[in-house]
């Protein structure tokens, strides 16, 4: 250790004094604050790195110029050194580490055993009561968001017992139907026994075994005529299988976080889904700090180390990216968590799907952390200067069409202002009279009939309008307002890349006929994007309304391969029409007799 009278640090007369064993190290400036804390397999190697290289990175020459004195702590394998270091990190927050912000506690879902009538709770701190705990799960919302579903599904309190030991009436949740009502004996022990039982089962993940149970009660309900418990077991069947779709249940088969990160202008995202039981216990996404130039895998290591250090750890991990410390990481963890932890960054079929949509979320939320960097008062000053305005719009307009195959063609047309979007002003135009899939006839028709009021004095101007498409949405734009005399109102169309990517869009000028490429790190194009894809979203609600309202018919019947014996046993899987158009491919894939190539058609028919 150098002391503190010494004018300057001698680093590589420090390195000849280290040893060549694993290790931590710590770096302290002038004033004996903590600048970093670094693991190492052979300390000698790694510590002389920084010293003996003759180029380094800018951030990393920069904290090398302030480091005053140096110390290290010699541990017996790569792994002590890797928890050692995590939890250094963790407490001392060195200022050039990568630092997981994250000091908050995982809830769970508690089920108690000692009662008769046992109850399910929200639960967050030590697991000291007796009883059963599900989860951990990534935020309180995801638990309330279950134990309200739960409610839903099988009416198990979750009243405080002093609250439920008093009661002489049922409360109010007996009333909306979402207990029943327990305390004052409204219904048989063995039924509340058989509503948790099932509960349990749902928690450890054997939904499919629930559903079978309440399929085969609700046939036995149906043929004793009695249709208002057959109704309610549908009901129940029902949101089973929307949870189910939900959180990508099928094909979790084991306890698993899947860990992907992403870098982007100085800014790291790490998602992380959770698995437990077979069930999909939902995602959250981290931004750690990032005061040097790490690479993902820097990222994910460290990530890993601090992240564990008091939390349960599962039998797998999966990552995006192959971390130099794997084997030490996965050794670190089993001492931690007195199990075998498998690391794994080369993955194929269920665990490639979640780890694509591990990656597909920290990308957006990486995009949105970025976006959110401008105010939206800012975007709307960039999109002036973008397009060399003399103020920033006080009204932006986006039209879109959605149709599937020339069926139930819908325009729409959002509308934005400086405080975002102005819903009250959204418009839904039904198309007919046109040649189907004719999307610049339908486009020209809404156009004409939004600016055909204002052209009659109804109505606010915008000022921009922007066309979802190409050069010939465009014209019929300019063709449609030049014969109503608004020739005036700026025109812009957003049309998609090459590689039909956000952020690659084309953004085609109708005043000079130019053409933009932005990029995806202009704010003015983020500003774009949201109203665009906003027109989107309502074209294809309203396309779909008004599709679904048209058709007399069962969809399924218009499904090559589906007879009238597959098309009940989906009906009668899913509790409905309703049941089958809330299910993914995986899910319809459960159903006997469908298989992947029949489940895409019938996804396909549903939603276009």
């Amino acid at each position: 250790m150098q002391p503190d009278s010494s004018p300057a640090f001698d680093g590589k007369a420090f390195v000849r004094t280290l040893t060549t064993s694993p290790g931590v190290y710590r770096y302290y400036d002038a004033t004996d604050e903590l600048l970093y804390v670094g693991k190492a397999a052979h300390l000698r190697k790694r510590v002389g790195s920084y010293f003996l290289k003759p180029r380094m990175e800018p951030r990393i020459a920069s904290m090398v110029s302030q480091i005053a004195r140096a110390e290290v702590t010699v541990t017996r394998t790569e792994a002590e050194a890797l928890l050692l270091e995590s939890q250094l990190i963790k407490e001392l927050k060195p200022r050039y580490n990568i630092l997981l912000r994250d000091d908050k506690s995982y809830p769970f879902i508690y089920l108690s055993n000692t009662d008769v009538y046992p109850r399910l709770a929200f639960h967050r701190g030590a697991r000291s009561a007796p009883g059963r705990y599900f989860g951990p799960f990534p935020s309180a919302w995801a638990v309330r968001e279950s134990l309200n579903l739960m409610q839903k599904l099988f009416k198990v309190r979750q009243c405080e017992d002093s609250y439920f030991r008093n009661r002489s009436r049922p409360c109010l949740q007996y009333q909306i139907g979402r207990c029943s009502a327990p305390c004052v004996e409204y219904i048989e022990r063995d039924d509340y026994a058989r509503d948790v039982r099932h509960a349990q089962m749902f928690l450890e993940g054997r939904s499919s075994v629930v559903i079978e149970e309440l399929s085969t009660a609700m046939e036995q309900a149906s043929e004793a005529l009695n249709y208002e418990q057959a109704a309610a077991l549908r009901d129940q069947v029902s949101v089973l299988r929307q949870l189910q779709a939900q959180h990508h249940v099928q094909g979790a088969s084991a306890d698993m976080d899947v860990i992907a990160c992403r870098i982007e202008g100085g800014v790291a995202c790490v998602s992380v889904l959770f698995f437990r039981n077979g069930l999909s216990l939902g995602s959250r996404d981290f931004f750690p700090r990032l005061p040097l130039d790490a690479s993902e895998p820097d990222v994910l290591e460290q990530f890993i180390a601090q992240y564990y250090v008091d939390r349960p750890v599962p039998g797998e991990l999966v990552l995006s990216a192959d971390v130099e410390a794997r084997k030490a990481l996965a050794e670190a963890l089993m001492q931690r968590s007195e199990h075998s932890v498998a690391v794994k960054t080369s993955v194929r079929g269920e665990r490639a799907r979640f780890l694509d949509l591990a990656m597909r979320n920290a990308s957006a939320a990486l995009t949105s952390r970025l976006a959110s960097r401008q105010t939206l008062g800012s975007r709307f000053e960039d999109l002036a200067k973008l397009l060399e305005l003399d103020d920033p719009p006080r009204r932006i307009e986006c039209f879109d069409i959605s149709h599937t195959g020339g069926e139930s063609t819908v325009a729409s047309c959002v509308v934005f202002g400086p405080e975002g979007p102005e819903k009250s002003h959204y418009r839904r135009f039904n198309i007919a009279g046109i040649t189907p899939g004719d999307d610049y006839a339908a486009m020209h028709q809404a156009l004409s009939r939004r600016f055909r009021k204002l052209a009659e004095g109804e109505g606010a101007r915008p000022d921009l309008l922007l066309i979802d498409g190409g050069s010939g949405q465009v014209a019929q734009a300019l063709d449609v307002l030049s014969g109503l005399g608004l020739a005036d109102i700026r025109v812009i169309g957003v049309s998609k890349g090459p590689a039909r990517r956000s952020g690659d869009e084309n953004l085609i000028l109708a005043d000079t006929g130019r053409t933009l490429h932005p990029g995806p790190a202009s704010p003015a194009l983020h500003l774009i994007d949201s109203v665009r894809d906003e027109a989107h979203r309502f074209a294809i609600s309203g396309h779909r309304k008004r599709r679904q309202k048209a058709r007399q018919r069962s969809v399924l019947e218009d499904v090559p391969g589906i007879g009238p014996r597959r098309r009940s046993t989906l009906l009668r899987a899913f509790g409905g029409l309703a049941g089958v158009e809330g299910a993914g491919v995986e899910e319809l894939m459960q159903v006997a007799g469908i298989n992947r190539d029949l489940a895409e058609r019938i996804y396909t028919a549903l939603h276009g």
